[in-house]
């Protein structure tokens, strides 16, 4: 904090802005009477009950005001950029937080609601806190809803394979044929396989088997105290590695298409990189989706990670610490992504959970968001340092990982990288750096961009006709990701369907569908979902 500077005519010129302000305010407040809202484009003071209280009006655009001026006064810091970046987080976290919406003394709509029910609100509220606090976490939606098996990640297959750190799952067929090149999804494991398996129309592990193709998942273990030791090598030699032989044995395909989802897609692809440093290339093709492989640009993450972060998190959590390793909870995981949005994924529920005594509707995304899970904290550690904070995993050669040195460029197989153009987890033009990256694919690089966000635009299933994508055109991709931008063609609804497309021809010849689960040395374990994703955190 002592390189940071506010140059004192910025600081004057924004001090005699916020008066002449406060001034017009004051004069407009004292002469309105319109009954218009408060704040109409700010959601928080857009009811009623804001415009008809003079006090809670002024309240409100004052707040504004100050959350605004509080704002430029973060912009204004002369410092590195870094620095400026954390300040700015800081104080919208504290603007956020103060905000005159978040307290029962300052909120007309949660007071009237308090005297319309005679208290019962308040006694509701009371009782959402509670349960809140027995559970751990704050109730993003009606949890009671769902149950993981029964109306989340149902598509019908079996567990064909487990051992310490994950289940495989295989799914039954819905074509009488099938591509004779399986698929295997390595999805994060910071999070739950079944986003990609939420509903029947909003999964993609259904939209693939229904494409005609035989699909198996990685469902990885909730890590609990027996695995707080595992290492990132074995996450990729026991994991997926392993999957790729299990399913390479069950099927009796030496190839076979592959896909990871953000942090999975990192695994696969140093995994697959793992096995060309042995002479192995068995991806026919590999798709990524948000995903980072060249860290350069980690967006809002970026904040959180420096020398000193991570090794105050190898001391705590990795091999330098006590008993050699502990896990990271993944409540601590879940409440740091939800502070990246504060307004939607926390104050929000404040203010509907406990202020106003409502309980949140169902909603499945949510449901999954907040099923959290631990991850060990050397591979945590190995994770942050390499790839977050140093940056090696795109570096020919700079890290050994299984005992190969790893080079991504080896990777032989053509690839899909899709990005989301208003992720701020894995920014679009960072993803888009995969295409240069992934150097072996000699020009069989397909990227594709869609709207909305990390997840919303990932799960984006055709029949909904939601949202858009961008799709470039030529043949060749420009080395920036605005020059490629500057020349996409702008498609209505989903990209699923340009990549089923663009996957087919990399699948093989179809054959007829497998009539049972794995094979000979692969027999059902258990009806999917499994045992692995109903663990908690």
């Amino acid at each position: 904090m002592q390189g940071l500077n506010l140059p004192l005519p910025a600081l004057n010129t924004l001090q005699a802005d916020y008066l002449k302000q406060a001034t017009e305010l004051w004069n407009q407040t004292l002469q309105k009477g319109d009954g218009k809202p408060a704040a109409p484009s700010d959601r928080r003071f857009s009811a009623q009950d804001w415009a008809g209280n003079p006090a809670s009006a002024y309240i409100a655009q004052m707040y504004l005001l100050n959350a605004r001026t509080l704002m430029q006064m973060a912009e204004a810091v002369e410092g590195d950029a870094k620095t400026k970046q954390r300040v700015r987080f800081a104080v919208q976290q504290w603007v956020d937080a103060a905000s005159p919406s978040n307290y029962l003394a300052l909120n007309p709509e949660a007071q009237r609601k308090a005297l319309e029910t005679k208290g019962e609100s308040i006694s509701q509220g009371l009782k959402h806190l509670w349960n809140d606090v027995q559970q751990g976490h704050l109730s993003q939606t009606d949890e009671s809803v769902f149950e993981v098996g029964r109306n989340v990640a149902t598509t019908e297959g079996a567990v064909v394979f487990e051992n310490e750190l994950f289940q495989l799952i295989e799914y039954k067929p819905l074509t009488a044929k099938v591509f004779e090149r399986p698929m295997l999804f390595v999805p994060p494991c910071i999070n739950k396989y079944y986003i990609m398996d939420l509903q029947p129309d909003n999964s993609l592990i259904r939209y693939t088997v229904e494409q005609g193709h035989r699909v198996f998942v990685v469902s990885w273990r909730n890590p609990d105290e027996s695995l707080a030791d595992r290492t990132w090598d074995q996450y990729i030699e026991d994991a997926a590695i392993r999957a790729i032989r299990e399913v390479q044995d069950i099927s009796g395909s030496k190839q076979l298409d592959t896909l990871g989802f953000c942090v999975g897609g990192t695994i696969l692809a140093t995994a697959l990189a793992v096995l060309a440093a042995r002479g192995e290339h068995p991806a026919a093709s590999v798709t990524l989706l948000t995903t980072l492989l060249d860290f350069s640009n980690t967006g809002i993450l970026d904040i959180f990670v420096d020398e000193t972060m991570v090794q105050v998190r190898e001391m705590t959590l990795g091999p330098k610490s006590p008993g050699g390793g502990s896990l990271l909870k993944g409540q601590e995981l879940a409440s740091t992504f939800s502070f990246l949005r504060p307004n939607d994924l926390v104050w929000n529920y404040v203010v509907g959970n406990y202020l106003k005594g409502e309980t949140p509707p169902p909603f499945d995304l949510l449901y999954w968001n907040s099923d959290s899970t631990n991850l060990p904290g050397p591979m945590y550690c190995w994770y942050l340092r390499n790839t977050y904070h140093e940056n090696k995993l795109m570096q020919p050669g700079a890290l050994t990982v299984c005992g190969e040195k790893v080079d991504l460029g080896v990777i032989k197989a053509p690839v899909y990288v899709y990005a989301s153009r208003e992720d701020h987890i894995v920014p679009w033009d960072a993803a888009y750096k995969n295409t240069q990256v992934l150097r072996g694919a000699k020009g069989r690089v397909r990227f594709v961009m869609g709207a909305s966000g990390h997840i919303a635009g990932v799960i984006n299933p055709p029949a909904k006709g939601k949202r858009s994508h961008w799709i470039g055109t030529g043949s060749t991709l420009p080395a920036d990701a605005q020059d490629w931008f500057a020349k996409a063609k702008e498609h209505p609804g989903s990209w699923w369907t340009d990549w089923a497309d663009w996957l087919k021809p990399h699948a093989g010849k179809q054959i007829a569908a497998p009539k049972t689960y794995g094979n000979r040395t692969h027999k059902a374990i258990e009806p999917a979902p499994g045992r692995y994703v109903k663990q908690k955190a």
